[in-house]
């Protein structure tokens, strides 16, 4: 059923979801303005009851009419987890902006998509176009592939799973948009990603390192395996970056569209690779 929930799954995301109506993120602000504290705690405890409230829905629908409803179910939540329907929105903005030659919509649009990691002040157009590129990786990353990873991992259970990332990844743009950083780091939010996106940042990492002109991408991949450290947004960036070296870097349009190209192919591989481990009855 894995399988099967993925293509449904993808398929509405690509031609439907273009809003917020059908994104965990926007469901979840009316629960996150009424937090005025910030802990360890409180986020694990926020994240632990969305998880169980997914799980005591499974089991309320397990067997019932076929289980048809656990099926629509596994969609629905998959929809709303899945997928940054306002994010392309903002891509999309970006590039008629600057097609345009609009630089104010242009920096406005590019300040959503460097939301959570910001740009470097003071940095040249070479430099702003690639951390462009990086937030563009980094969002397909935590929309699309750690999602993917975290509803496969799950197996049976893949729904509760899914929601507790996509929850915790909402949380954590909620926090950098409207709180301080020093609010942010109280909530624990980053060094709780940290650690989950370790594993599906090596195993997509492999990926990227394989896509395109890699031919230093593999060595930095191995060398990654033994990095506690480093940030896991700067082992993928930085692995996407090696295989993107040739690519342009001082378009406005080529550079970010080069980057959606990449994260394009890597989230096919990703099917594909879940195609194959279904067929071969290593997913159910």
């Amino acid at each position: 059923m894995t399988l099967f929930t993925l293509l449904l799954v993808m398929v509405w995301e690509r031609l439907f979801k273009l809003g917020e109506h059908w994104q965990l993120d926007h469901r979840l602000e009316a629960l996150f303005r009424r937090i005025n504290s910030f802990s360890w705690l409180r986020t694990i405890l926020m994240t632990a009851l969305c998880m169980l409230v997914v799980f005591l829905c499974i089991r309320a629908l397990q067997g019932l009419f076929f289980n048809v409803p656990l099926l629509v179910f596994w969609i629905a939540l998959g929809v709303l987890c899945i997928g940054a329907g306002p994010v392309r929105l903002h891509y999309h903005a970006y590039l008629q902006a600057a097609s345009h030659g609009d630089s104010h919509a242009r920096d406005a649009m590019a300040s959503e998509l460097t939301l959570i990691h910001g740009v470097p002040p003071d940095c040249d157009e070479r430099e702003y176009l690639k951390e462009l590129q990086n937030a563009l990786l980094w969002i397909n990353f935590r929309f699309y592939l750690a999602p993917l990873f975290w509803f496969i991992v799950g197996g049976t259970w893949g729904p509760v799973t899914l929601a507790g990332y996509a929850f915790l990844r909402a949380w954590q743009t909620w926090l950098a948009r409207h709180h301080s950083v020093q609010e942010r780091l109280h909530s624990g939010i980053d060094a709780i990603l940290h650690v989950l996106d370790w594993v599906p940042v090596r195993l997509f990492g492999v990926v990227y390192a394989l896509l395109g002109h890699g031919e230093r991408a593999l060595p930095a991949w191995f060398a990654s395996l033994a990095d506690r450290h480093t940030s896991q947004y700067q082992v993928l960036t930085q692995l996407a970056q090696y295989s993107l070296a040739r690519e342009p870097h001082l378009d406005k349009i080529k550079t970010p569209k080069a980057a959606v190209s990449m994260a394009k192919k890597s989230a096919l591989v990703v099917l594909v690779a879940v195609a194959l481990l279904t067929i071969y009855g290593t997913l159910v």
